[in-house]
């Protein structure tokens, strides 16, 4: 795709909570939430540090959202992206029903296949697969990648089940619920809307089936190249399935520099001419005090401006 989109460029941020305190989050957050130029507010899901000294501390993701969700008042908020290894499906979506209602109506439900095995030679982030020492620790277990986009489909079918349905029985290959009663059911009705994480043909199979947004790690994890060409493969299947993939919003991950905003400008400019829309802007910590406000002034306006 050529050209400025037509659709509007939304940002949001995420603050990894790796070897960050709750307090150093916090503020990021609720500076934030005073800033109607950054849309929506994002965890991570590891239990360990995936880079760096294996004992640096970490929050668990979904207890911190709810805390977060309590604590701020207009951001959109979520995990990029959940894992779908570490909970059931059926005890995911009732966690994901409370931070809605304490969020009054804000999250957007974040998934992702979780760990697995990867096979030689696999595309995407390249290196060492970070899950399996930590899956090791926390005593979960690694799947191949059919079997974990398996778990994911039914994942999707029991939240959605559990978001609408008064009682819910489920009988899938990997799951089997019966008689599930969920209430309260989510502020959002049907349900949080759906984001699908990852880069895989058979992933992206699964967005153009079920997704409302797709998010993608962006540079320097992934070329642009990369992630246009990734692009390509889910607009054919959307094609495959009769949807319309402008009904999808194509987000992605950028990690901010701090020292060079310019070229940050450059590279996210580049990332909105590719069709993503969504752009969320990744912090390394320590955060800078005032780091919301910079990103509004050096990064989100000037970029939005320019893609109007």
């Amino acid at each position: 795709m050529t050209g400025r989109t037509r659709y509007p460029v939304t940002f949001g941020i995420k603050t990894t909570p790796m070897r960050v305190t709750y307090d150093e989050i916090l503020r990021v957050w609720q500076e934030a939430d005073d800033l109607p130029d950054i849309a929506d507010a994002w965890l991570w899901d590891h239990l360990m540090p995936i880079a760096g000294p294996k004992d640096g501390q970490i929050l668990e993701g979904w207890t911190l959202l709810a805390a977060l969700a309590a604590r701020t008042r207009r951001l959109r908020l979520g995990l990029l992206v959940t894992s779908n290894r570490i909970r059931p499906p059926a005890v995911l979506g009732k966690i994901a029903t409370t931070v809605d209602v304490i969020s009054g109506g804000r999250l957007i439900m974040g998934l992702g296949v979780g760990g697995t095995h990867q096979p030689p030679g696999a595309g995407g982030i390249a290196g060492e697969n970070p899950a399996v020492a930590e899956y090791a620790a926390y005593g979960l277990t690694l799947v191949p990648p059919a079997e974990g986009i398996a778990r994911l489909a039914e994942t999707i079918a029991i939240l959605k089940g559990m978001w609408t349905q008064e009682v819910f029985d489920f009988q899938g290959r990997h799951h089997t619920l019966t008689g599930t009663y969920s209430e309260p059911k989510p502020v959002q009705r049907p349900g949080p809307p759906l984001l699908i994480g990852g880069w895989g043909t058979r992933t992206l199979r699964l967005v153009a089936e079920h997704a409302d947004i797709w998010n993608v790690p962006g540079p320097p994890h992934n070329t642009l190249e990369r992630v246009t060409e990734r692009a390509r493969v889910l607009d054919a299947h959307c094609a495959s399935v009769g949807r319309d993939p402008g009904t999808i919003t194509r987000s992605v991950q950028y990690i901010v520099s701090y020292d060079d905003p310019a070229a940050d400008r450059r590279t996210i400019a580049d990332l909105v001419d590719a069709g993503f829309t969504h752009i969320v802007l990744s912090l390394r910590s320590p955060y800078p005090p005032g780091v919301a406000r910079w990103l509004v002034d050096e990064i989100v306006v000037p970029v939005r401006d320019g893609a109007r």
